[in-house]
């Protein structure tokens, strides 16, 4: 049975903007943890290995409730959805702000995470549902704005908070504009999607851990730079895992995420696009605080702020190259991203030993509006390229493979920076491994400019 409505005029923007508040929140919750990870250090007296388990394991148990959102969406009235989404967020907040030990903040961090894994492919898809296809690059560039402005709020929020009241405050705050949401979204937030009831895969399910095998192994062998047999047993039962996943998606008749969308070659070259423009977006993330710190020897504080500059270019053009899109064509405005792209990285592996502050502002910068050019473009292209039935399949997809491939990026990042070199003093040793690192980033960017190339402008009346 459907329990679908038709959203138009004010009705459709009051839900998107709640739809959007929600999610905001929910980002800057990533990003705004990392600031406070030295008072957590102190508070539960742990070291910095473990305290990387509340971004880790939040990454891990994020990306094995992604392939579970298509079954939900089809299951389950979106407003039911969206509000059980809230509240498990809340409870696992409300843990965390409670927690008398590390433990108990963890598993507070696990039931963020499940909301999270769960809300970021399914607004994605809910948004692509609602909004005609002349429109959606325009929307789903909101959608941008909201994801990209939380990587420079985050920290800012997290900072204000931190100097006037304890770690405590900053969950407290969430907590807080979550609850709001919840009770807005009562009133604001409808099911425009229709319901396909199917009974939930369990072996699917259990072979999607698969995934976490995966992210773990990688961040794992990328941040120690070794490798041992535990992590032997989990790269091959991984293996063993997907294998069965990819079977039963294939032989089933309601497969738990359809993998046939792979079949459609302008989605497969959406999702390689967004992907590698996310691996971009979160490497220059990483590796410029390491360079301003042990090459510019800056502040660890100034090495924080130094990321805002980027991040809030993102958020600007993130809407308006939305508008672009819809104006001018998806082909062109990916085209501009990736060429962008590949200008950061070019000026990075050029300049590497001239390398000021002021230059690594302007390349992130140009990186980071090269990918507001390609990451939600690449993703509502790819979903253009779908019948409507698959697009909720189709984001999860995306939004699976782009976090695989963001690790797979932090991963290969990271050991490129511990390769041995044969340079003189340390300073020189750690340029020339970041431009190594420069080096192999660029050719990653140039690739994803061929990919731009020969992806084609595609419309849902051609489809039809």
């Amino acid at each position: 049975m459907a329990d679908q409505v038709k959203l138009h005029g004010k009705k459709y923007w009051i839900f998107v903007l709640t739809l959007l508040a929600g999610t905001f929140t929910m980002s800057i919750s990533q990003s705004a943890l990392s600031t406070a990870y030295p008072t957590l250090m102190r508070y539960f007296h742990i070291n910095a290995s473990a305290v990387q388990w509340l971004t880790t394991g939040f990454m891990l148990i994020m990306t094995v409730m992604i392939p579970v959102s298509p079954w939900l969406l089809a299951n389950i009235p979106f407003k039911k959805l969206f509000i059980s989404l809230l509240i498990i967020f809340d409870v696992g907040t409300l843990l965390i702000i409670w927690a008398p030990n590390f433990g108990t903040m963890l598993l507070g961090r696990a039931l963020e995470a499940v909301a999270v894994g769960v809300l970021f492919p399914s607004y994605q898809t809910v948004l692509l549902d609602i909004t005609d296809e002349e429109q959606r690059g325009t929307v789903m560039g909101f959608a941008g704005l909201v994801m990209g402005s939380a990587l420079a709020v985050g920290p800012i929020v997290s900072g204000v908070v931190l100097h006037f009241f304890a770690w405590q405050g900053v969950f407290i705050l969430f907590f807080v504009v979550l609850t709001v949401v919840a009770l807005i979204a009562i009133q604001t937030v409808l099911s425009p999607l229709s319901l396909q009831h199917s009974k939930l895969d369990i072996i699917s399910v259990l072979s999607s851990f698969s995934f976490i095998g995966f992210l773990y192994v990688l961040t794992t062998s990328g941040k120690n730079l070794s490798w041992n047999k535990t992590l032997t047993i989990i790269l091959l039962s991984s293996v063993v895992g997907l294998i069965i996943f990819i079977w039963r998606q294939l032989t089933n008749h309601q497969p738990l995420l359809q993998l046939r969308v792979l079949q459609t070659f302008n989605f497969d070259l959406a999702v390689l696009l967004t992907g590698f423009s996310y691996v971009s977006l979160i490497v220059v993330t990483i590796i410029f605080p390491l360079y301003y710190q042990n090459v510019l020897h800056l502040s660890p504080f100034i090495s924080g702020i130094a990321l805002v500059p980027g991040a809030v270019v993102l958020s600007v053009l993130n809407p308006l190259t939305g508008i672009l899109a819809d104006k001018l064509g998806f082909k062109l405005t990916l085209s501009i991203g990736t060429i962008l792209i590949v200008i950061g990285w070019l000026g990075l592996f050029v300049l590497n030993e001239n390398l000021t502050i002021w230059w690594l502002l302007l390349l992130a910068a140009i990186i980071e509006g090269g990918n507001a050019f390609v990451m939600m473009p690449a993703t509502t292209m790819g979903a253009n390229a779908l019948p409507k039935q698959f697009i909720s399949h189709g984001t999860a997809v995306i939004t699976t493979l782009r976090q695989i491939l963001g690790a797979l990026g932090v991963a290969l990042a990271t050991i490129l920076l511990a390769l041995p070199s044969s340079a003189g003093s340390q300073l020189q040793r750690q340029q020339q491994q970041f431009h190594w690192t420069f080096g192999v980033f660029l050719i990653i960017s140039v690739v994803d400019v061929f990919f731009a190339a020969i992806i084609r402008d595609v419309s849902i009346k051609s489809k039809k």
